[in-house]
């Protein structure tokens, strides 16, 4: 009895693990691929691998991100906003007008000597305190003597009585100070005097005027300046008449480090500014200028060749030339008013470039020459360095022609 006992004990305990103790087996899955994890995901499997955390350290993980979440519900500072340049043409980029008012007066000395524009007004000033009828005849003298021209003289003398009343008249710097402000009205046509904006890539530029003006030099000098600014210059000799221009321009070139266009002895100077303009397109340059020869204004049919060259160069780019400028030559006076006009009315000038002003008395010119023409002065040579080209400011021409010693070192 004691051994059916016991093996009914062996098959009960059997049976017991077999049915509550011994689990059945799963089946194993095949091996997720290994892959790569983001540091972010890689964070978050590390968590959630750790063991439970403690009532503390739950109440503790909650704070936290509940402080998380406030600090990103606030609105962060606005990011200082950044201009992108966009694509397209250049901005205006020409250095502007230095701002030395001593070094265009040292410029103009010969129009500030006791002989010049300058000198010969304030003798007029001179030791009065009351201003007579002989008095505005003297200064009429002097504007007539500089070349300001009859129009622009009596323009100016009159608006100067407009300005005063009959009490201001009689104080010589009252008198002085109308005269400077009518001479910056004058000169600041529709306020657009100064450098030329690049409105185009490149932007064309052709510079005209009579034999021995400075277009040539002007041209060296200019692409001095544009090279200084950081933009690309390309120069096309189309002065083909002179061997000797075509070589300076070549010189220049060289200096500065300008491409020079060129083309063969007494070629066609439309062709030649045509493959200058092409040749600043392929390049990706800024600016073309181009040199043209010299003509007499009373020439018809050089007025009509140079017709021709401005539609040449708009065949060459849509736009161009974006700039002529009729450059002058200061010491030859009325004569270079009557040549500006010429050139106007056969051209559509945009600009002036009056060259030489330091070898003159007669400083005054320029504002006969802008008043008539209603041109805007562009540039203004007073030397033979290349940083003797100076951008044109109305305010500082005035103040360094007619501004007072004293006023100028004060400034």
């Amino acid at each position: 009895m004691e051994i059916v006992y016991i093996v009914v004990g062996i098959v009960a305990l059997v049976a017991i693990y077999f049915l509550f103790l011994k689990k059945p087996e799963e089946k194993q899955l095949p091996a997720a691929p290994d892959r790569k994890l983001p540091a972010k995901d890689k964070e978050k499997e590390k968590k959630s691998e750790r063991p439970p955390a403690s009532k503390k350290e739950r109440e503790a993980a909650a704070a936290a991100e509940a402080g998380a979440e406030k600090a990103v519900s606030r609105k962060p500072p606005p990011e200082e906003e950044v201009e992108v340049e966009e694509a397209g043409p250049p901005r205006p980029s020409l250095p502007q007008a230095r701002g030395d008012v001593q070094s265009l007066r040292k410029g103009l000395a010969k129009s500030r000597g006791e002989e010049g524009f300058f000198g010969r007004l304030k003798a007029i000033f001179a030791g009065r305190r009351e201003i007579n009828p002989e008095i505005a005849e003297g200064i009429e003298e002097v504007l007539l003597a500089s070349d300001v021209g009859v129009p622009t003289t009596q323009a100016i003398l009159e608006r100067v009585r407009q300005t005063l009343s009959s009490g201001d008249l009689v104080d010589s710097d009252r008198v002085w100070e109308a005269l400077r402000a009518e001479a910056r009205r004058v000169l600041s046509v529709d306020g657009k005097a100064g450098a030329f904006p690049l409105r185009a890539r490149p932007t064309v530029v052709l510079m005209v005027g009579v034999n021995g003006a400075g277009k040539t030099t002007t041209i060296g000098k200019l692409a001095t300046k544009l090279k200084e600014a950081g933009r690309k210059c390309v120069l096309a000799a189309g002065d083909t008449f002179r061997a000797a221009a075509v070589q300076q321009l070549i010189v220049w070139g060289e200096r500065v480090g300008c491409e020079v266009v060129r083309g063969k002895d007494g070629a066609d100077p439309g062709s030649v500014i045509f493959d200058a303009i092409k040749k600043a397109q392929e390049t990706g340059a800024d600016v073309v200028l181009c040199d043209t020869a010299g003509r007499l204004h009373t020439k018809t049919n050089l007025m009509t060749e140079m017709k021709k060259i401005a539609k040449t160069a708009t065949k060459a780019m849509e736009g161009a030339p974006h700039e002529i400028l009729l450059v002058i030559d200061a010491t030859n006076g009325q004569n270079a008013l009557a040549q500006a006009t010429e050139f106007k009315e056969a051209l559509e000038l945009t600009g002036i470039v009056l060259t030489k002003l330091d070898g003159t008395a007669k400083g005054g010119v320029i504002l006969g020459i802008s008043d008539t023409l209603k041109l805007p002065v562009r540039f203004i040579g007073l030397g033979e360095r290349p940083d003797d080209l100076h951008d044109f400011s109305p305010d500082e021409f005035v103040e360094a022609l007619l501004g007072k010693e004293s006023e100028a070192s004060a400034a």
